[in-house]
C-alpha cells in the first residue's frame, strides 16, 4: 500500500506560505460568475488560495485580472462584486480604472514629482468557461481552455449546457481542517457507503460501477443512479452524477435529475482551517421544488463531510503518528493529488 502524505503536512504552520508560492501563485481557480459583473463594466473580487485577485470587465467587454493589492501601501483593494467603472482603495482612496491603471491619488498634486502614469495593478491571468470566471495570479500561464482540456465535453455529455445555466445561490462555509484534507475527502467515495447513507441511497457507490478517472489537470468521478433509489427525484436530463476536481482546489458537482451544476474552491485559511463556497447553477427547466430538494440533499452531504474531515484533522494533528496509508484503487485520486502537492513543494 502506498504511503500517504506525512501528517505534519496538515498542521505545519510553515506550509501555507510555501503552498502559496509554489501551488496557488500559478494555479487556475474558479472565482465567480459573469452575472456578478452586471450588464456592463464591473468587477468581482476573490482569492486564489489565499492570494487576493480581482477580475474586471470594461465597457468594451474586455476581461482582465489583477492582484487585488493597492500599489500604495498594500491594502486589499476591492471587495465583493459590483457594476462600476473604477476600483477605489478603502485605505487612502487611490483609484484605479478597470484596466488597472492608477487614475487618481488624493493630494498627489501636492507631492513634487508624483505622477500616476506608469503606476498600475499587477496583472494576473483571466479565463472564462461559459458563465464561470477563473483567475490565475501568474500573468504568463497556459490559457484556461488548454488547462480544462476535455472537461467541458464531459460536462456537456452529462446533459449540462453551460450556456443555459442560471446562477441560483452561493453557499459559504468553513471547516476546521487543512484545505488538503477537504480536497482529499472530495476525491474518494470509499467513505460514502458508511458516512453518506442518503447519498448512497441515490447514487450507486459500489466499486464495480462507481468510476474514477485521472486527467492531466483534473480528475473525475462518475456515479450511476441506484436502481430503485430513494431520496432525490432523479428524473431529468442528467442521468448520472459527475464530480470533477480541477487541480489544485476547484470542485464541480453534477447530480442526476434536472440540469444542475455547482462549482467552488476550497480556500486555505491557515494550517488547520479552510473556507469554501459553492455557486449553484440550474437549467431553465429546473422547478423551484426540485431545486430546494437538491439543495437540501447536498447540504446534508456537506454537513456529514464537515464532521468527518474535522475528525480527521483532530487525529492527524496529534503528531504521534508519522503518516497513514492509502488504498491503491479506491483512493487513487488522492494518491495523484498528494503526488502533485509533493512535487510542487519539494
Amino acid at each position: 500500500m502506498p504511503e500517504a502524505l506525512s501528517w505534519s503536512a496538515y498542521s505545519d504552520p510553515a506550509l501555507p506560505a510555501l503552498e502559496r508560492g509554489r501551488i496557488f501563485a500559478r494555479a487556475w481557480q474558479y472565482i465567480g460568475h459573469k452575472d456578478q459583473l452586471g450588464d456592463g463594466p464591473g468587477y468581482v473580487a476573490g482569492r486564489v488560495g489565499d492570494i487576493p485577485v480581482v477580475i474586471t470587465r470594461d465597457r468594451d467587454g474586455t476581461l482582465r485580472a489583477f492582484l487585488n493589492v493597492c500599489r500604495h501601501r498594500g491594502s486589499v483593494l476591492a471587495a465583493g462584486a459590483a457594476a462600476r467603472e473604477t476600483l477605489q482603495c478603502p485605505y487612502h482612496a487611490w483609484t484605479y480604472g478597470l484596466d488597472g491603471a492608477l487614475k487618481a491619488a488624493p493630494r498627489s498634486d501636492r507631492e513634487p514629482g508624483f505622477d500616476c502614469e506608469g503606476i498600475s495593478l499587477r496583472p494576473a491571468s483571466v479565463g472564462a468557461w461559459g458563465p464561470f470566471l477563473f483567475a490565475n495570479p501568474d500573468p504568463e500561464v497556459l490559457p484556461l481552455a488548454e488547462v480544462l482540456g476535455g472537461l467541458p465535453e464531459l460536462v456537456a455529455a452529462a446533459g449540462v449546457v453551460v450556456a443555459e445555466l442560471r446562477h441560483h445561490a452561493r453557499a459559504e462555509s468553513s471547516v476546521e481542517a487543512n484545505w488538503k484534507l477537504v480536497a482529499e475527502n472530495f476525491l474518494e467515495c470509499y467513505h460514502c457507503a458508511v458516512a453518506h447513507p442518503g447519498f448512497s441511497a441515490v447514487v450507486d457507490v459500489s466499486p464495480d460501477v462507481y468510476e474514477l478517472a485521472l486527467g492531466d489537470s483534473f480528475s473525475s468521478q462518475f456515479g450511476p443512479v441506484r436502481e430503485n433509489g430513494t431520496g432525490l427525484d432523479t428524473v431529468g436530463e442528467v442521468t448520472r452524477s459527475q464530480f470533477h476536481f480541477l487541480w489544485p482546489n476547484t470542485m464541480i458537482n453534477i447530480f442526476p435529475g434536472r440540469m444542475n451544476f455547482s462549482i467552488g474552491p476550497v480556500l486555505p485559511a491557515g494550517p488547520e482551517r479552510t473556507e469554501r463556497f459553492l455557486d449553484y447553477f440550474f437549467g431553465p427547466d429546473a422547478d423551484a421544488a426540485w431545486i430546494s430538494e437538491l439543495l437540501e440533499f447536498d447540504g446534508q452531504v456537506g454537513a456529514e463531510d464537515k464532521v468527518l474531515v474535522e475528525n480527521v484533522q483532530r487525529g492527524v494533528a496529534t503528531g504521534l503518528i508519522e503518516r497513514g496509508r492509502l488504498m491503491p484503487e479506491s483512493e487513487r485520486l488522492i494518491a495523484d493529488f498528494q503526488q502533485r502537492v509533493q512535487a510542487a513543494v519539494a
